[in-house]
Formats: structure tokens, sequence, C-alpha cells
């Protein structure tokens, strides 16, 4: 038995308006010269700004750290070999007072201002109301330059009208606290400062870090009869394992860089030197000495650059397992 299709039909079906066109096959465009230009220079102008203010001058502070310079007269440029090093570890009486705060606020931030950080993001990530107002409040420090954190709190620790000595009834009196000029106080004081831009930085890092995981995670745990400390510390913490890399490595370079608050308190002097510090006396301070300065430099570029070259191991490393 012969199927006989009526004529319009089949007209409508291969060439009719109701009929659905055959799929066309994408065709990739050729790379044209243009397109190259255009990419060339989104590579080269980057490339350019970056090897001009970092790769240079880095590549010249480390030659700069073998000769010896005034930073003035030609006639004064001349070879150092490693004197300059040696000068630094052997010689410089204030290298190791340095290294020793730079470690001690190393360790305040990450004891103290990175779980405080996270306790904040935690507590602001419950449904309460107002947390979008507390994370600005909290967030505050960190859009205020650090020289302005610096005098902010001078005014607070300020020996005779500050408002904590006036808070604690010692203002104007002799047992009044130099927070600031004591050089057995000043140092905690200046890390309860840089503590309270760091805490707000770190809390915004972590509540992101919140944000990515998994609720069924919880939810799950929750129905296995964990309580909400099993749940944080077994569950969420563990699994903001890419956070917490970031955060270890910006916790050691903040307290590698720190400089502008302990130079507004007392130009880091009198207890509050750092090995940053002495980076900028020696090469701009009074009688400086600019081989002196970049070993300095140098000598915190390669402390730098352990954790630095941690968290790009770790992050390419899981790039090229996956």
């Amino acid at each position: 038995m012969v199927d006989i299709q009526p004529v319009g039909v089949g007209r409508m079906t291969e060439s009719g308006s109701g009929a659905t066109p055959p799929a066309r096959r994408g065709r990739l465009r050729s790379f044209t010269r243009r397109d190259a230009i255009v990419l060339g220079v989104m590579v080269a102008i980057p490339t350019l700004i970056e090897l001009v203010l970092i790769w240079l001058p880095t590549v010249g502070s480390i030659v700069l750290s073998f000769f010896r310079w005034d930073g003035l007269s030609l006639t004064s440029f001349k070879p150092a070999g490693v004197s300059n090093y040696a000068f630094v570890f052997t010689n410089s009486p204030e290298f190791y007072p340095a290294v020793l705060h730079t470690v001690v606020w190393l360790l305040f931030l990450a004891i103290i201002g990175t779980p405080l950080g996270l306790l904040l993001a935690v507590l602001l990530d419950q449904p309460i109301r107002g947390s979008r107002i507390y994370q600005s409040i909290f967030f505050a420090p960190v859009m205020l330059s650090v020289a302005l954190i610096g005098v902010v709190w001078q005014l607070f620790y300020a020996q005779d009208e500050g408002l904590l000595n006036n808070v604690l009834g010692t203002a104007g009196t002799p047992a009044a606290v130099s927070w600031f000029g004591d050089s057995d106080v000043n140092l905690w004081a200046a890390l309860v400062a840089a503590t309270w831009r760091h805490s707000g930085y770190i809390m915004i890092l972590y509540l992101a870090g919140l944000k990515g995981v998994d609720p069924s995670l919880k939810e799950a745990a929750a129905l296995d009869g964990a309580n909400a400390r099993q749940i944080f510390f077994r569950i969420v913490f563990p699994a903001m394992a890419p956070t917490n890399v970031i955060i270890v490595v910006i916790t050691i370079i903040e307290s590698l860089r720190a400089f502008d608050i302990v130079y507004v308190i007392n130009r880091a002097t009198n207890g509050l030197e750092l090995v940053s510090s002495l980076v900028v006396k020696y090469l701009v301070g009074e009688g400086q000495v600019i081989g002196i300065g970049t070993a300095f430099a140098v000598v915190l570029l390669v402390v730098s650059l352990i954790p630095i070259v941690f968290y790009l191991s770790r992050t390419f490393g899981k790039g090229a397992e996956q």
C-alpha cells in the first residue's frame, strides 16, 4: 500500500515557514593581522608596566646591594662585594631586634588578628538583622590608609588627652601611660592598631569563603547529629582550605611589609624597629647608604618569597592535578 502525502504538506516541510531549517555548522573565523595586533598590545602593556615598576627595580636593588653608594655622587659608587650583607647580619645593632619585632608582629596577627576576623565572619554570616551595616563598620578601617590609622590611634593613645588614659582615669597624672612613647608597650599598642585593620580585611575574605561552602554539607552533618561547633570545625573550616591558604599568605606578607603605622608613630624607633623600616632608614634617611638599604631590602624580599612560592605551588599544583 502506497502512502500518499499531499503536495502542500511536503512543501511546507521542505521550505515552508513552519519548517525547521537545518542546523548550520559553525565556522571558525581566521586569525587576522588586526587580531594579532590587539592581542599583542593587550599582553605587551601589562607586561611592560610590570617590567618597569616591579622587575627592573627588583633587579636593580639586587645589583646595588653589592655596591656602596651615597645616592648622590657617582664617585662614591664603588663595589662592595658582600660587605653590605656582612654589615646586616653581623654589625647592624638594629637588625636582630627588628627581626624579633617582625616575628612578634606576625605571631600577633596570626594568633589574634586572623582568628578575630574569622570570628567576625562567622557571626556576621548568621541571619541577623543589620548584618550588612556591621560588615561595613568592621570593613571601614581597611578602606583607610594605614598612615591615617596611625594618626587615629595616636589620638586614642595620647598620654594626656588620649581616650584610653581618660577612660582609665590617669590622664594628666603621673600614672598616665605613654603608650607610644614607652618602648616596653609601644609595640603592643601598635599591634592593636594594626589588628583593628587586619581583622576587617580577614573578615571579608572569610565571609566570601563561607558563602562558597555547600549548604547541603552542613545540613547532612546536622541530620547526623553534629552540633554547631562540630559542623564548623569538621565540615565548614576544612571546606574553606583554599581560602585558608590565601589568608595565611596574606597574614605573612602583611606582617613583613608592615611599615606605615610604626613610621607615623615615632619613625619606627624606640622599640618599633621593623625590617621594613630599616630599608627606608638606610635608603632615604639621614646618612643614607644605598648599598646597605638595598641589602636589607633583598633580605626582606627573600623572606617574602617563601610564602609566595608556597601559595603559587599549592595553587598551580592543584590545577595541574585536575
